[in-house]
């Protein structure tokens, strides 16, 4: 189905770090507590295979909570109680990208999340009612960003195809698959400039 108007009908959203703040500042954040290198949780991710084994695992929902956290936890050698909750204690929600897509959503465009989780009680299911009319969770389904599908599914479940979606997300590397399943891509850094471009390919005014 081609686009309405040369518009898209449809947005799709990343939760964590497009709906909230800056995770790796909070892991950042969390690093400096714990005494070590700001970096370390992403290169820990890049570089070590073991602990980027236990991130898809926990992703895709092959692993609980309470098993991954004291491994990781091993693995910084920090102590693994709540680990979760202290890794993403700097986050808190982005008022100004919530209301974006509650806009969007309002003025009739179809919108979705797509997003990897870090087990899935941490999602307000309220919260996501009221701004989505389709909600993929990797931890739900067993497969994570950036598998092709995993964006089908989430266009599937706006009753849209992806080439009539707009896909946000913080993270480059999760774009390339979504733009080539014809999906218009945006990199979001800043909530001004995120909604900028969505009020340019949706066509329509968002900001509140």
């Amino acid at each position: 189905m081609a686009r309405e108007n040369g518009r898209y009908r449809g947005l799709l959203v990343d939760y964590g770090g497009v709906l909230t703040t800056d995770l790796f500042a909070s892991f950042r954040a969390f690093c400096e507590l714990e005494g070590l290198k700001p970096e370390t949780i992403g290169k820990r991710f890049r570089e070590d295979r073991s602990c980027r084994d236990l991130l898809i695992a926990l992703e895709t929902g092959k692993m609980e909570e309470a098993e991954f956290e004291p491994l990781f936890a091993a693995a910084l050698g920090v102590d693994g109680a709540r680990l979760i909750d202290r890794l993403f204690a700097g986050s808190e929600p982005d008022l100004a990208m919530l209301a974006a897509v509650r806009a969007a959503r309002a003025a009739g465009v179809l919108t979705g999340m797509v997003s990897n989780s870090w087990g899935t009680r941490r999602y307000d299911r309220a919260v996501l009612a009221e701004l989505f009319d389709g909600v993929v969770i990797s931890g739900e389904v067993g497969i994570r960003k950036p598998a092709p599908e995993i964006y089908a599914l989430g266009a599937a479940r706006i009753g849209l195809a992806p080439a009539e979606c707009v896909f946000v997300d913080d993270l480059a590397f999760n774009l390339a698959p979504a733009a080539e399943l014809g999906m218009a891509t945006v990199h979001h850094r800043d909530a001004g400039e995120t909604v900028l471009e969505l009020e340019r390919l949706l066509g329509i005014p968002i900001r509140r």
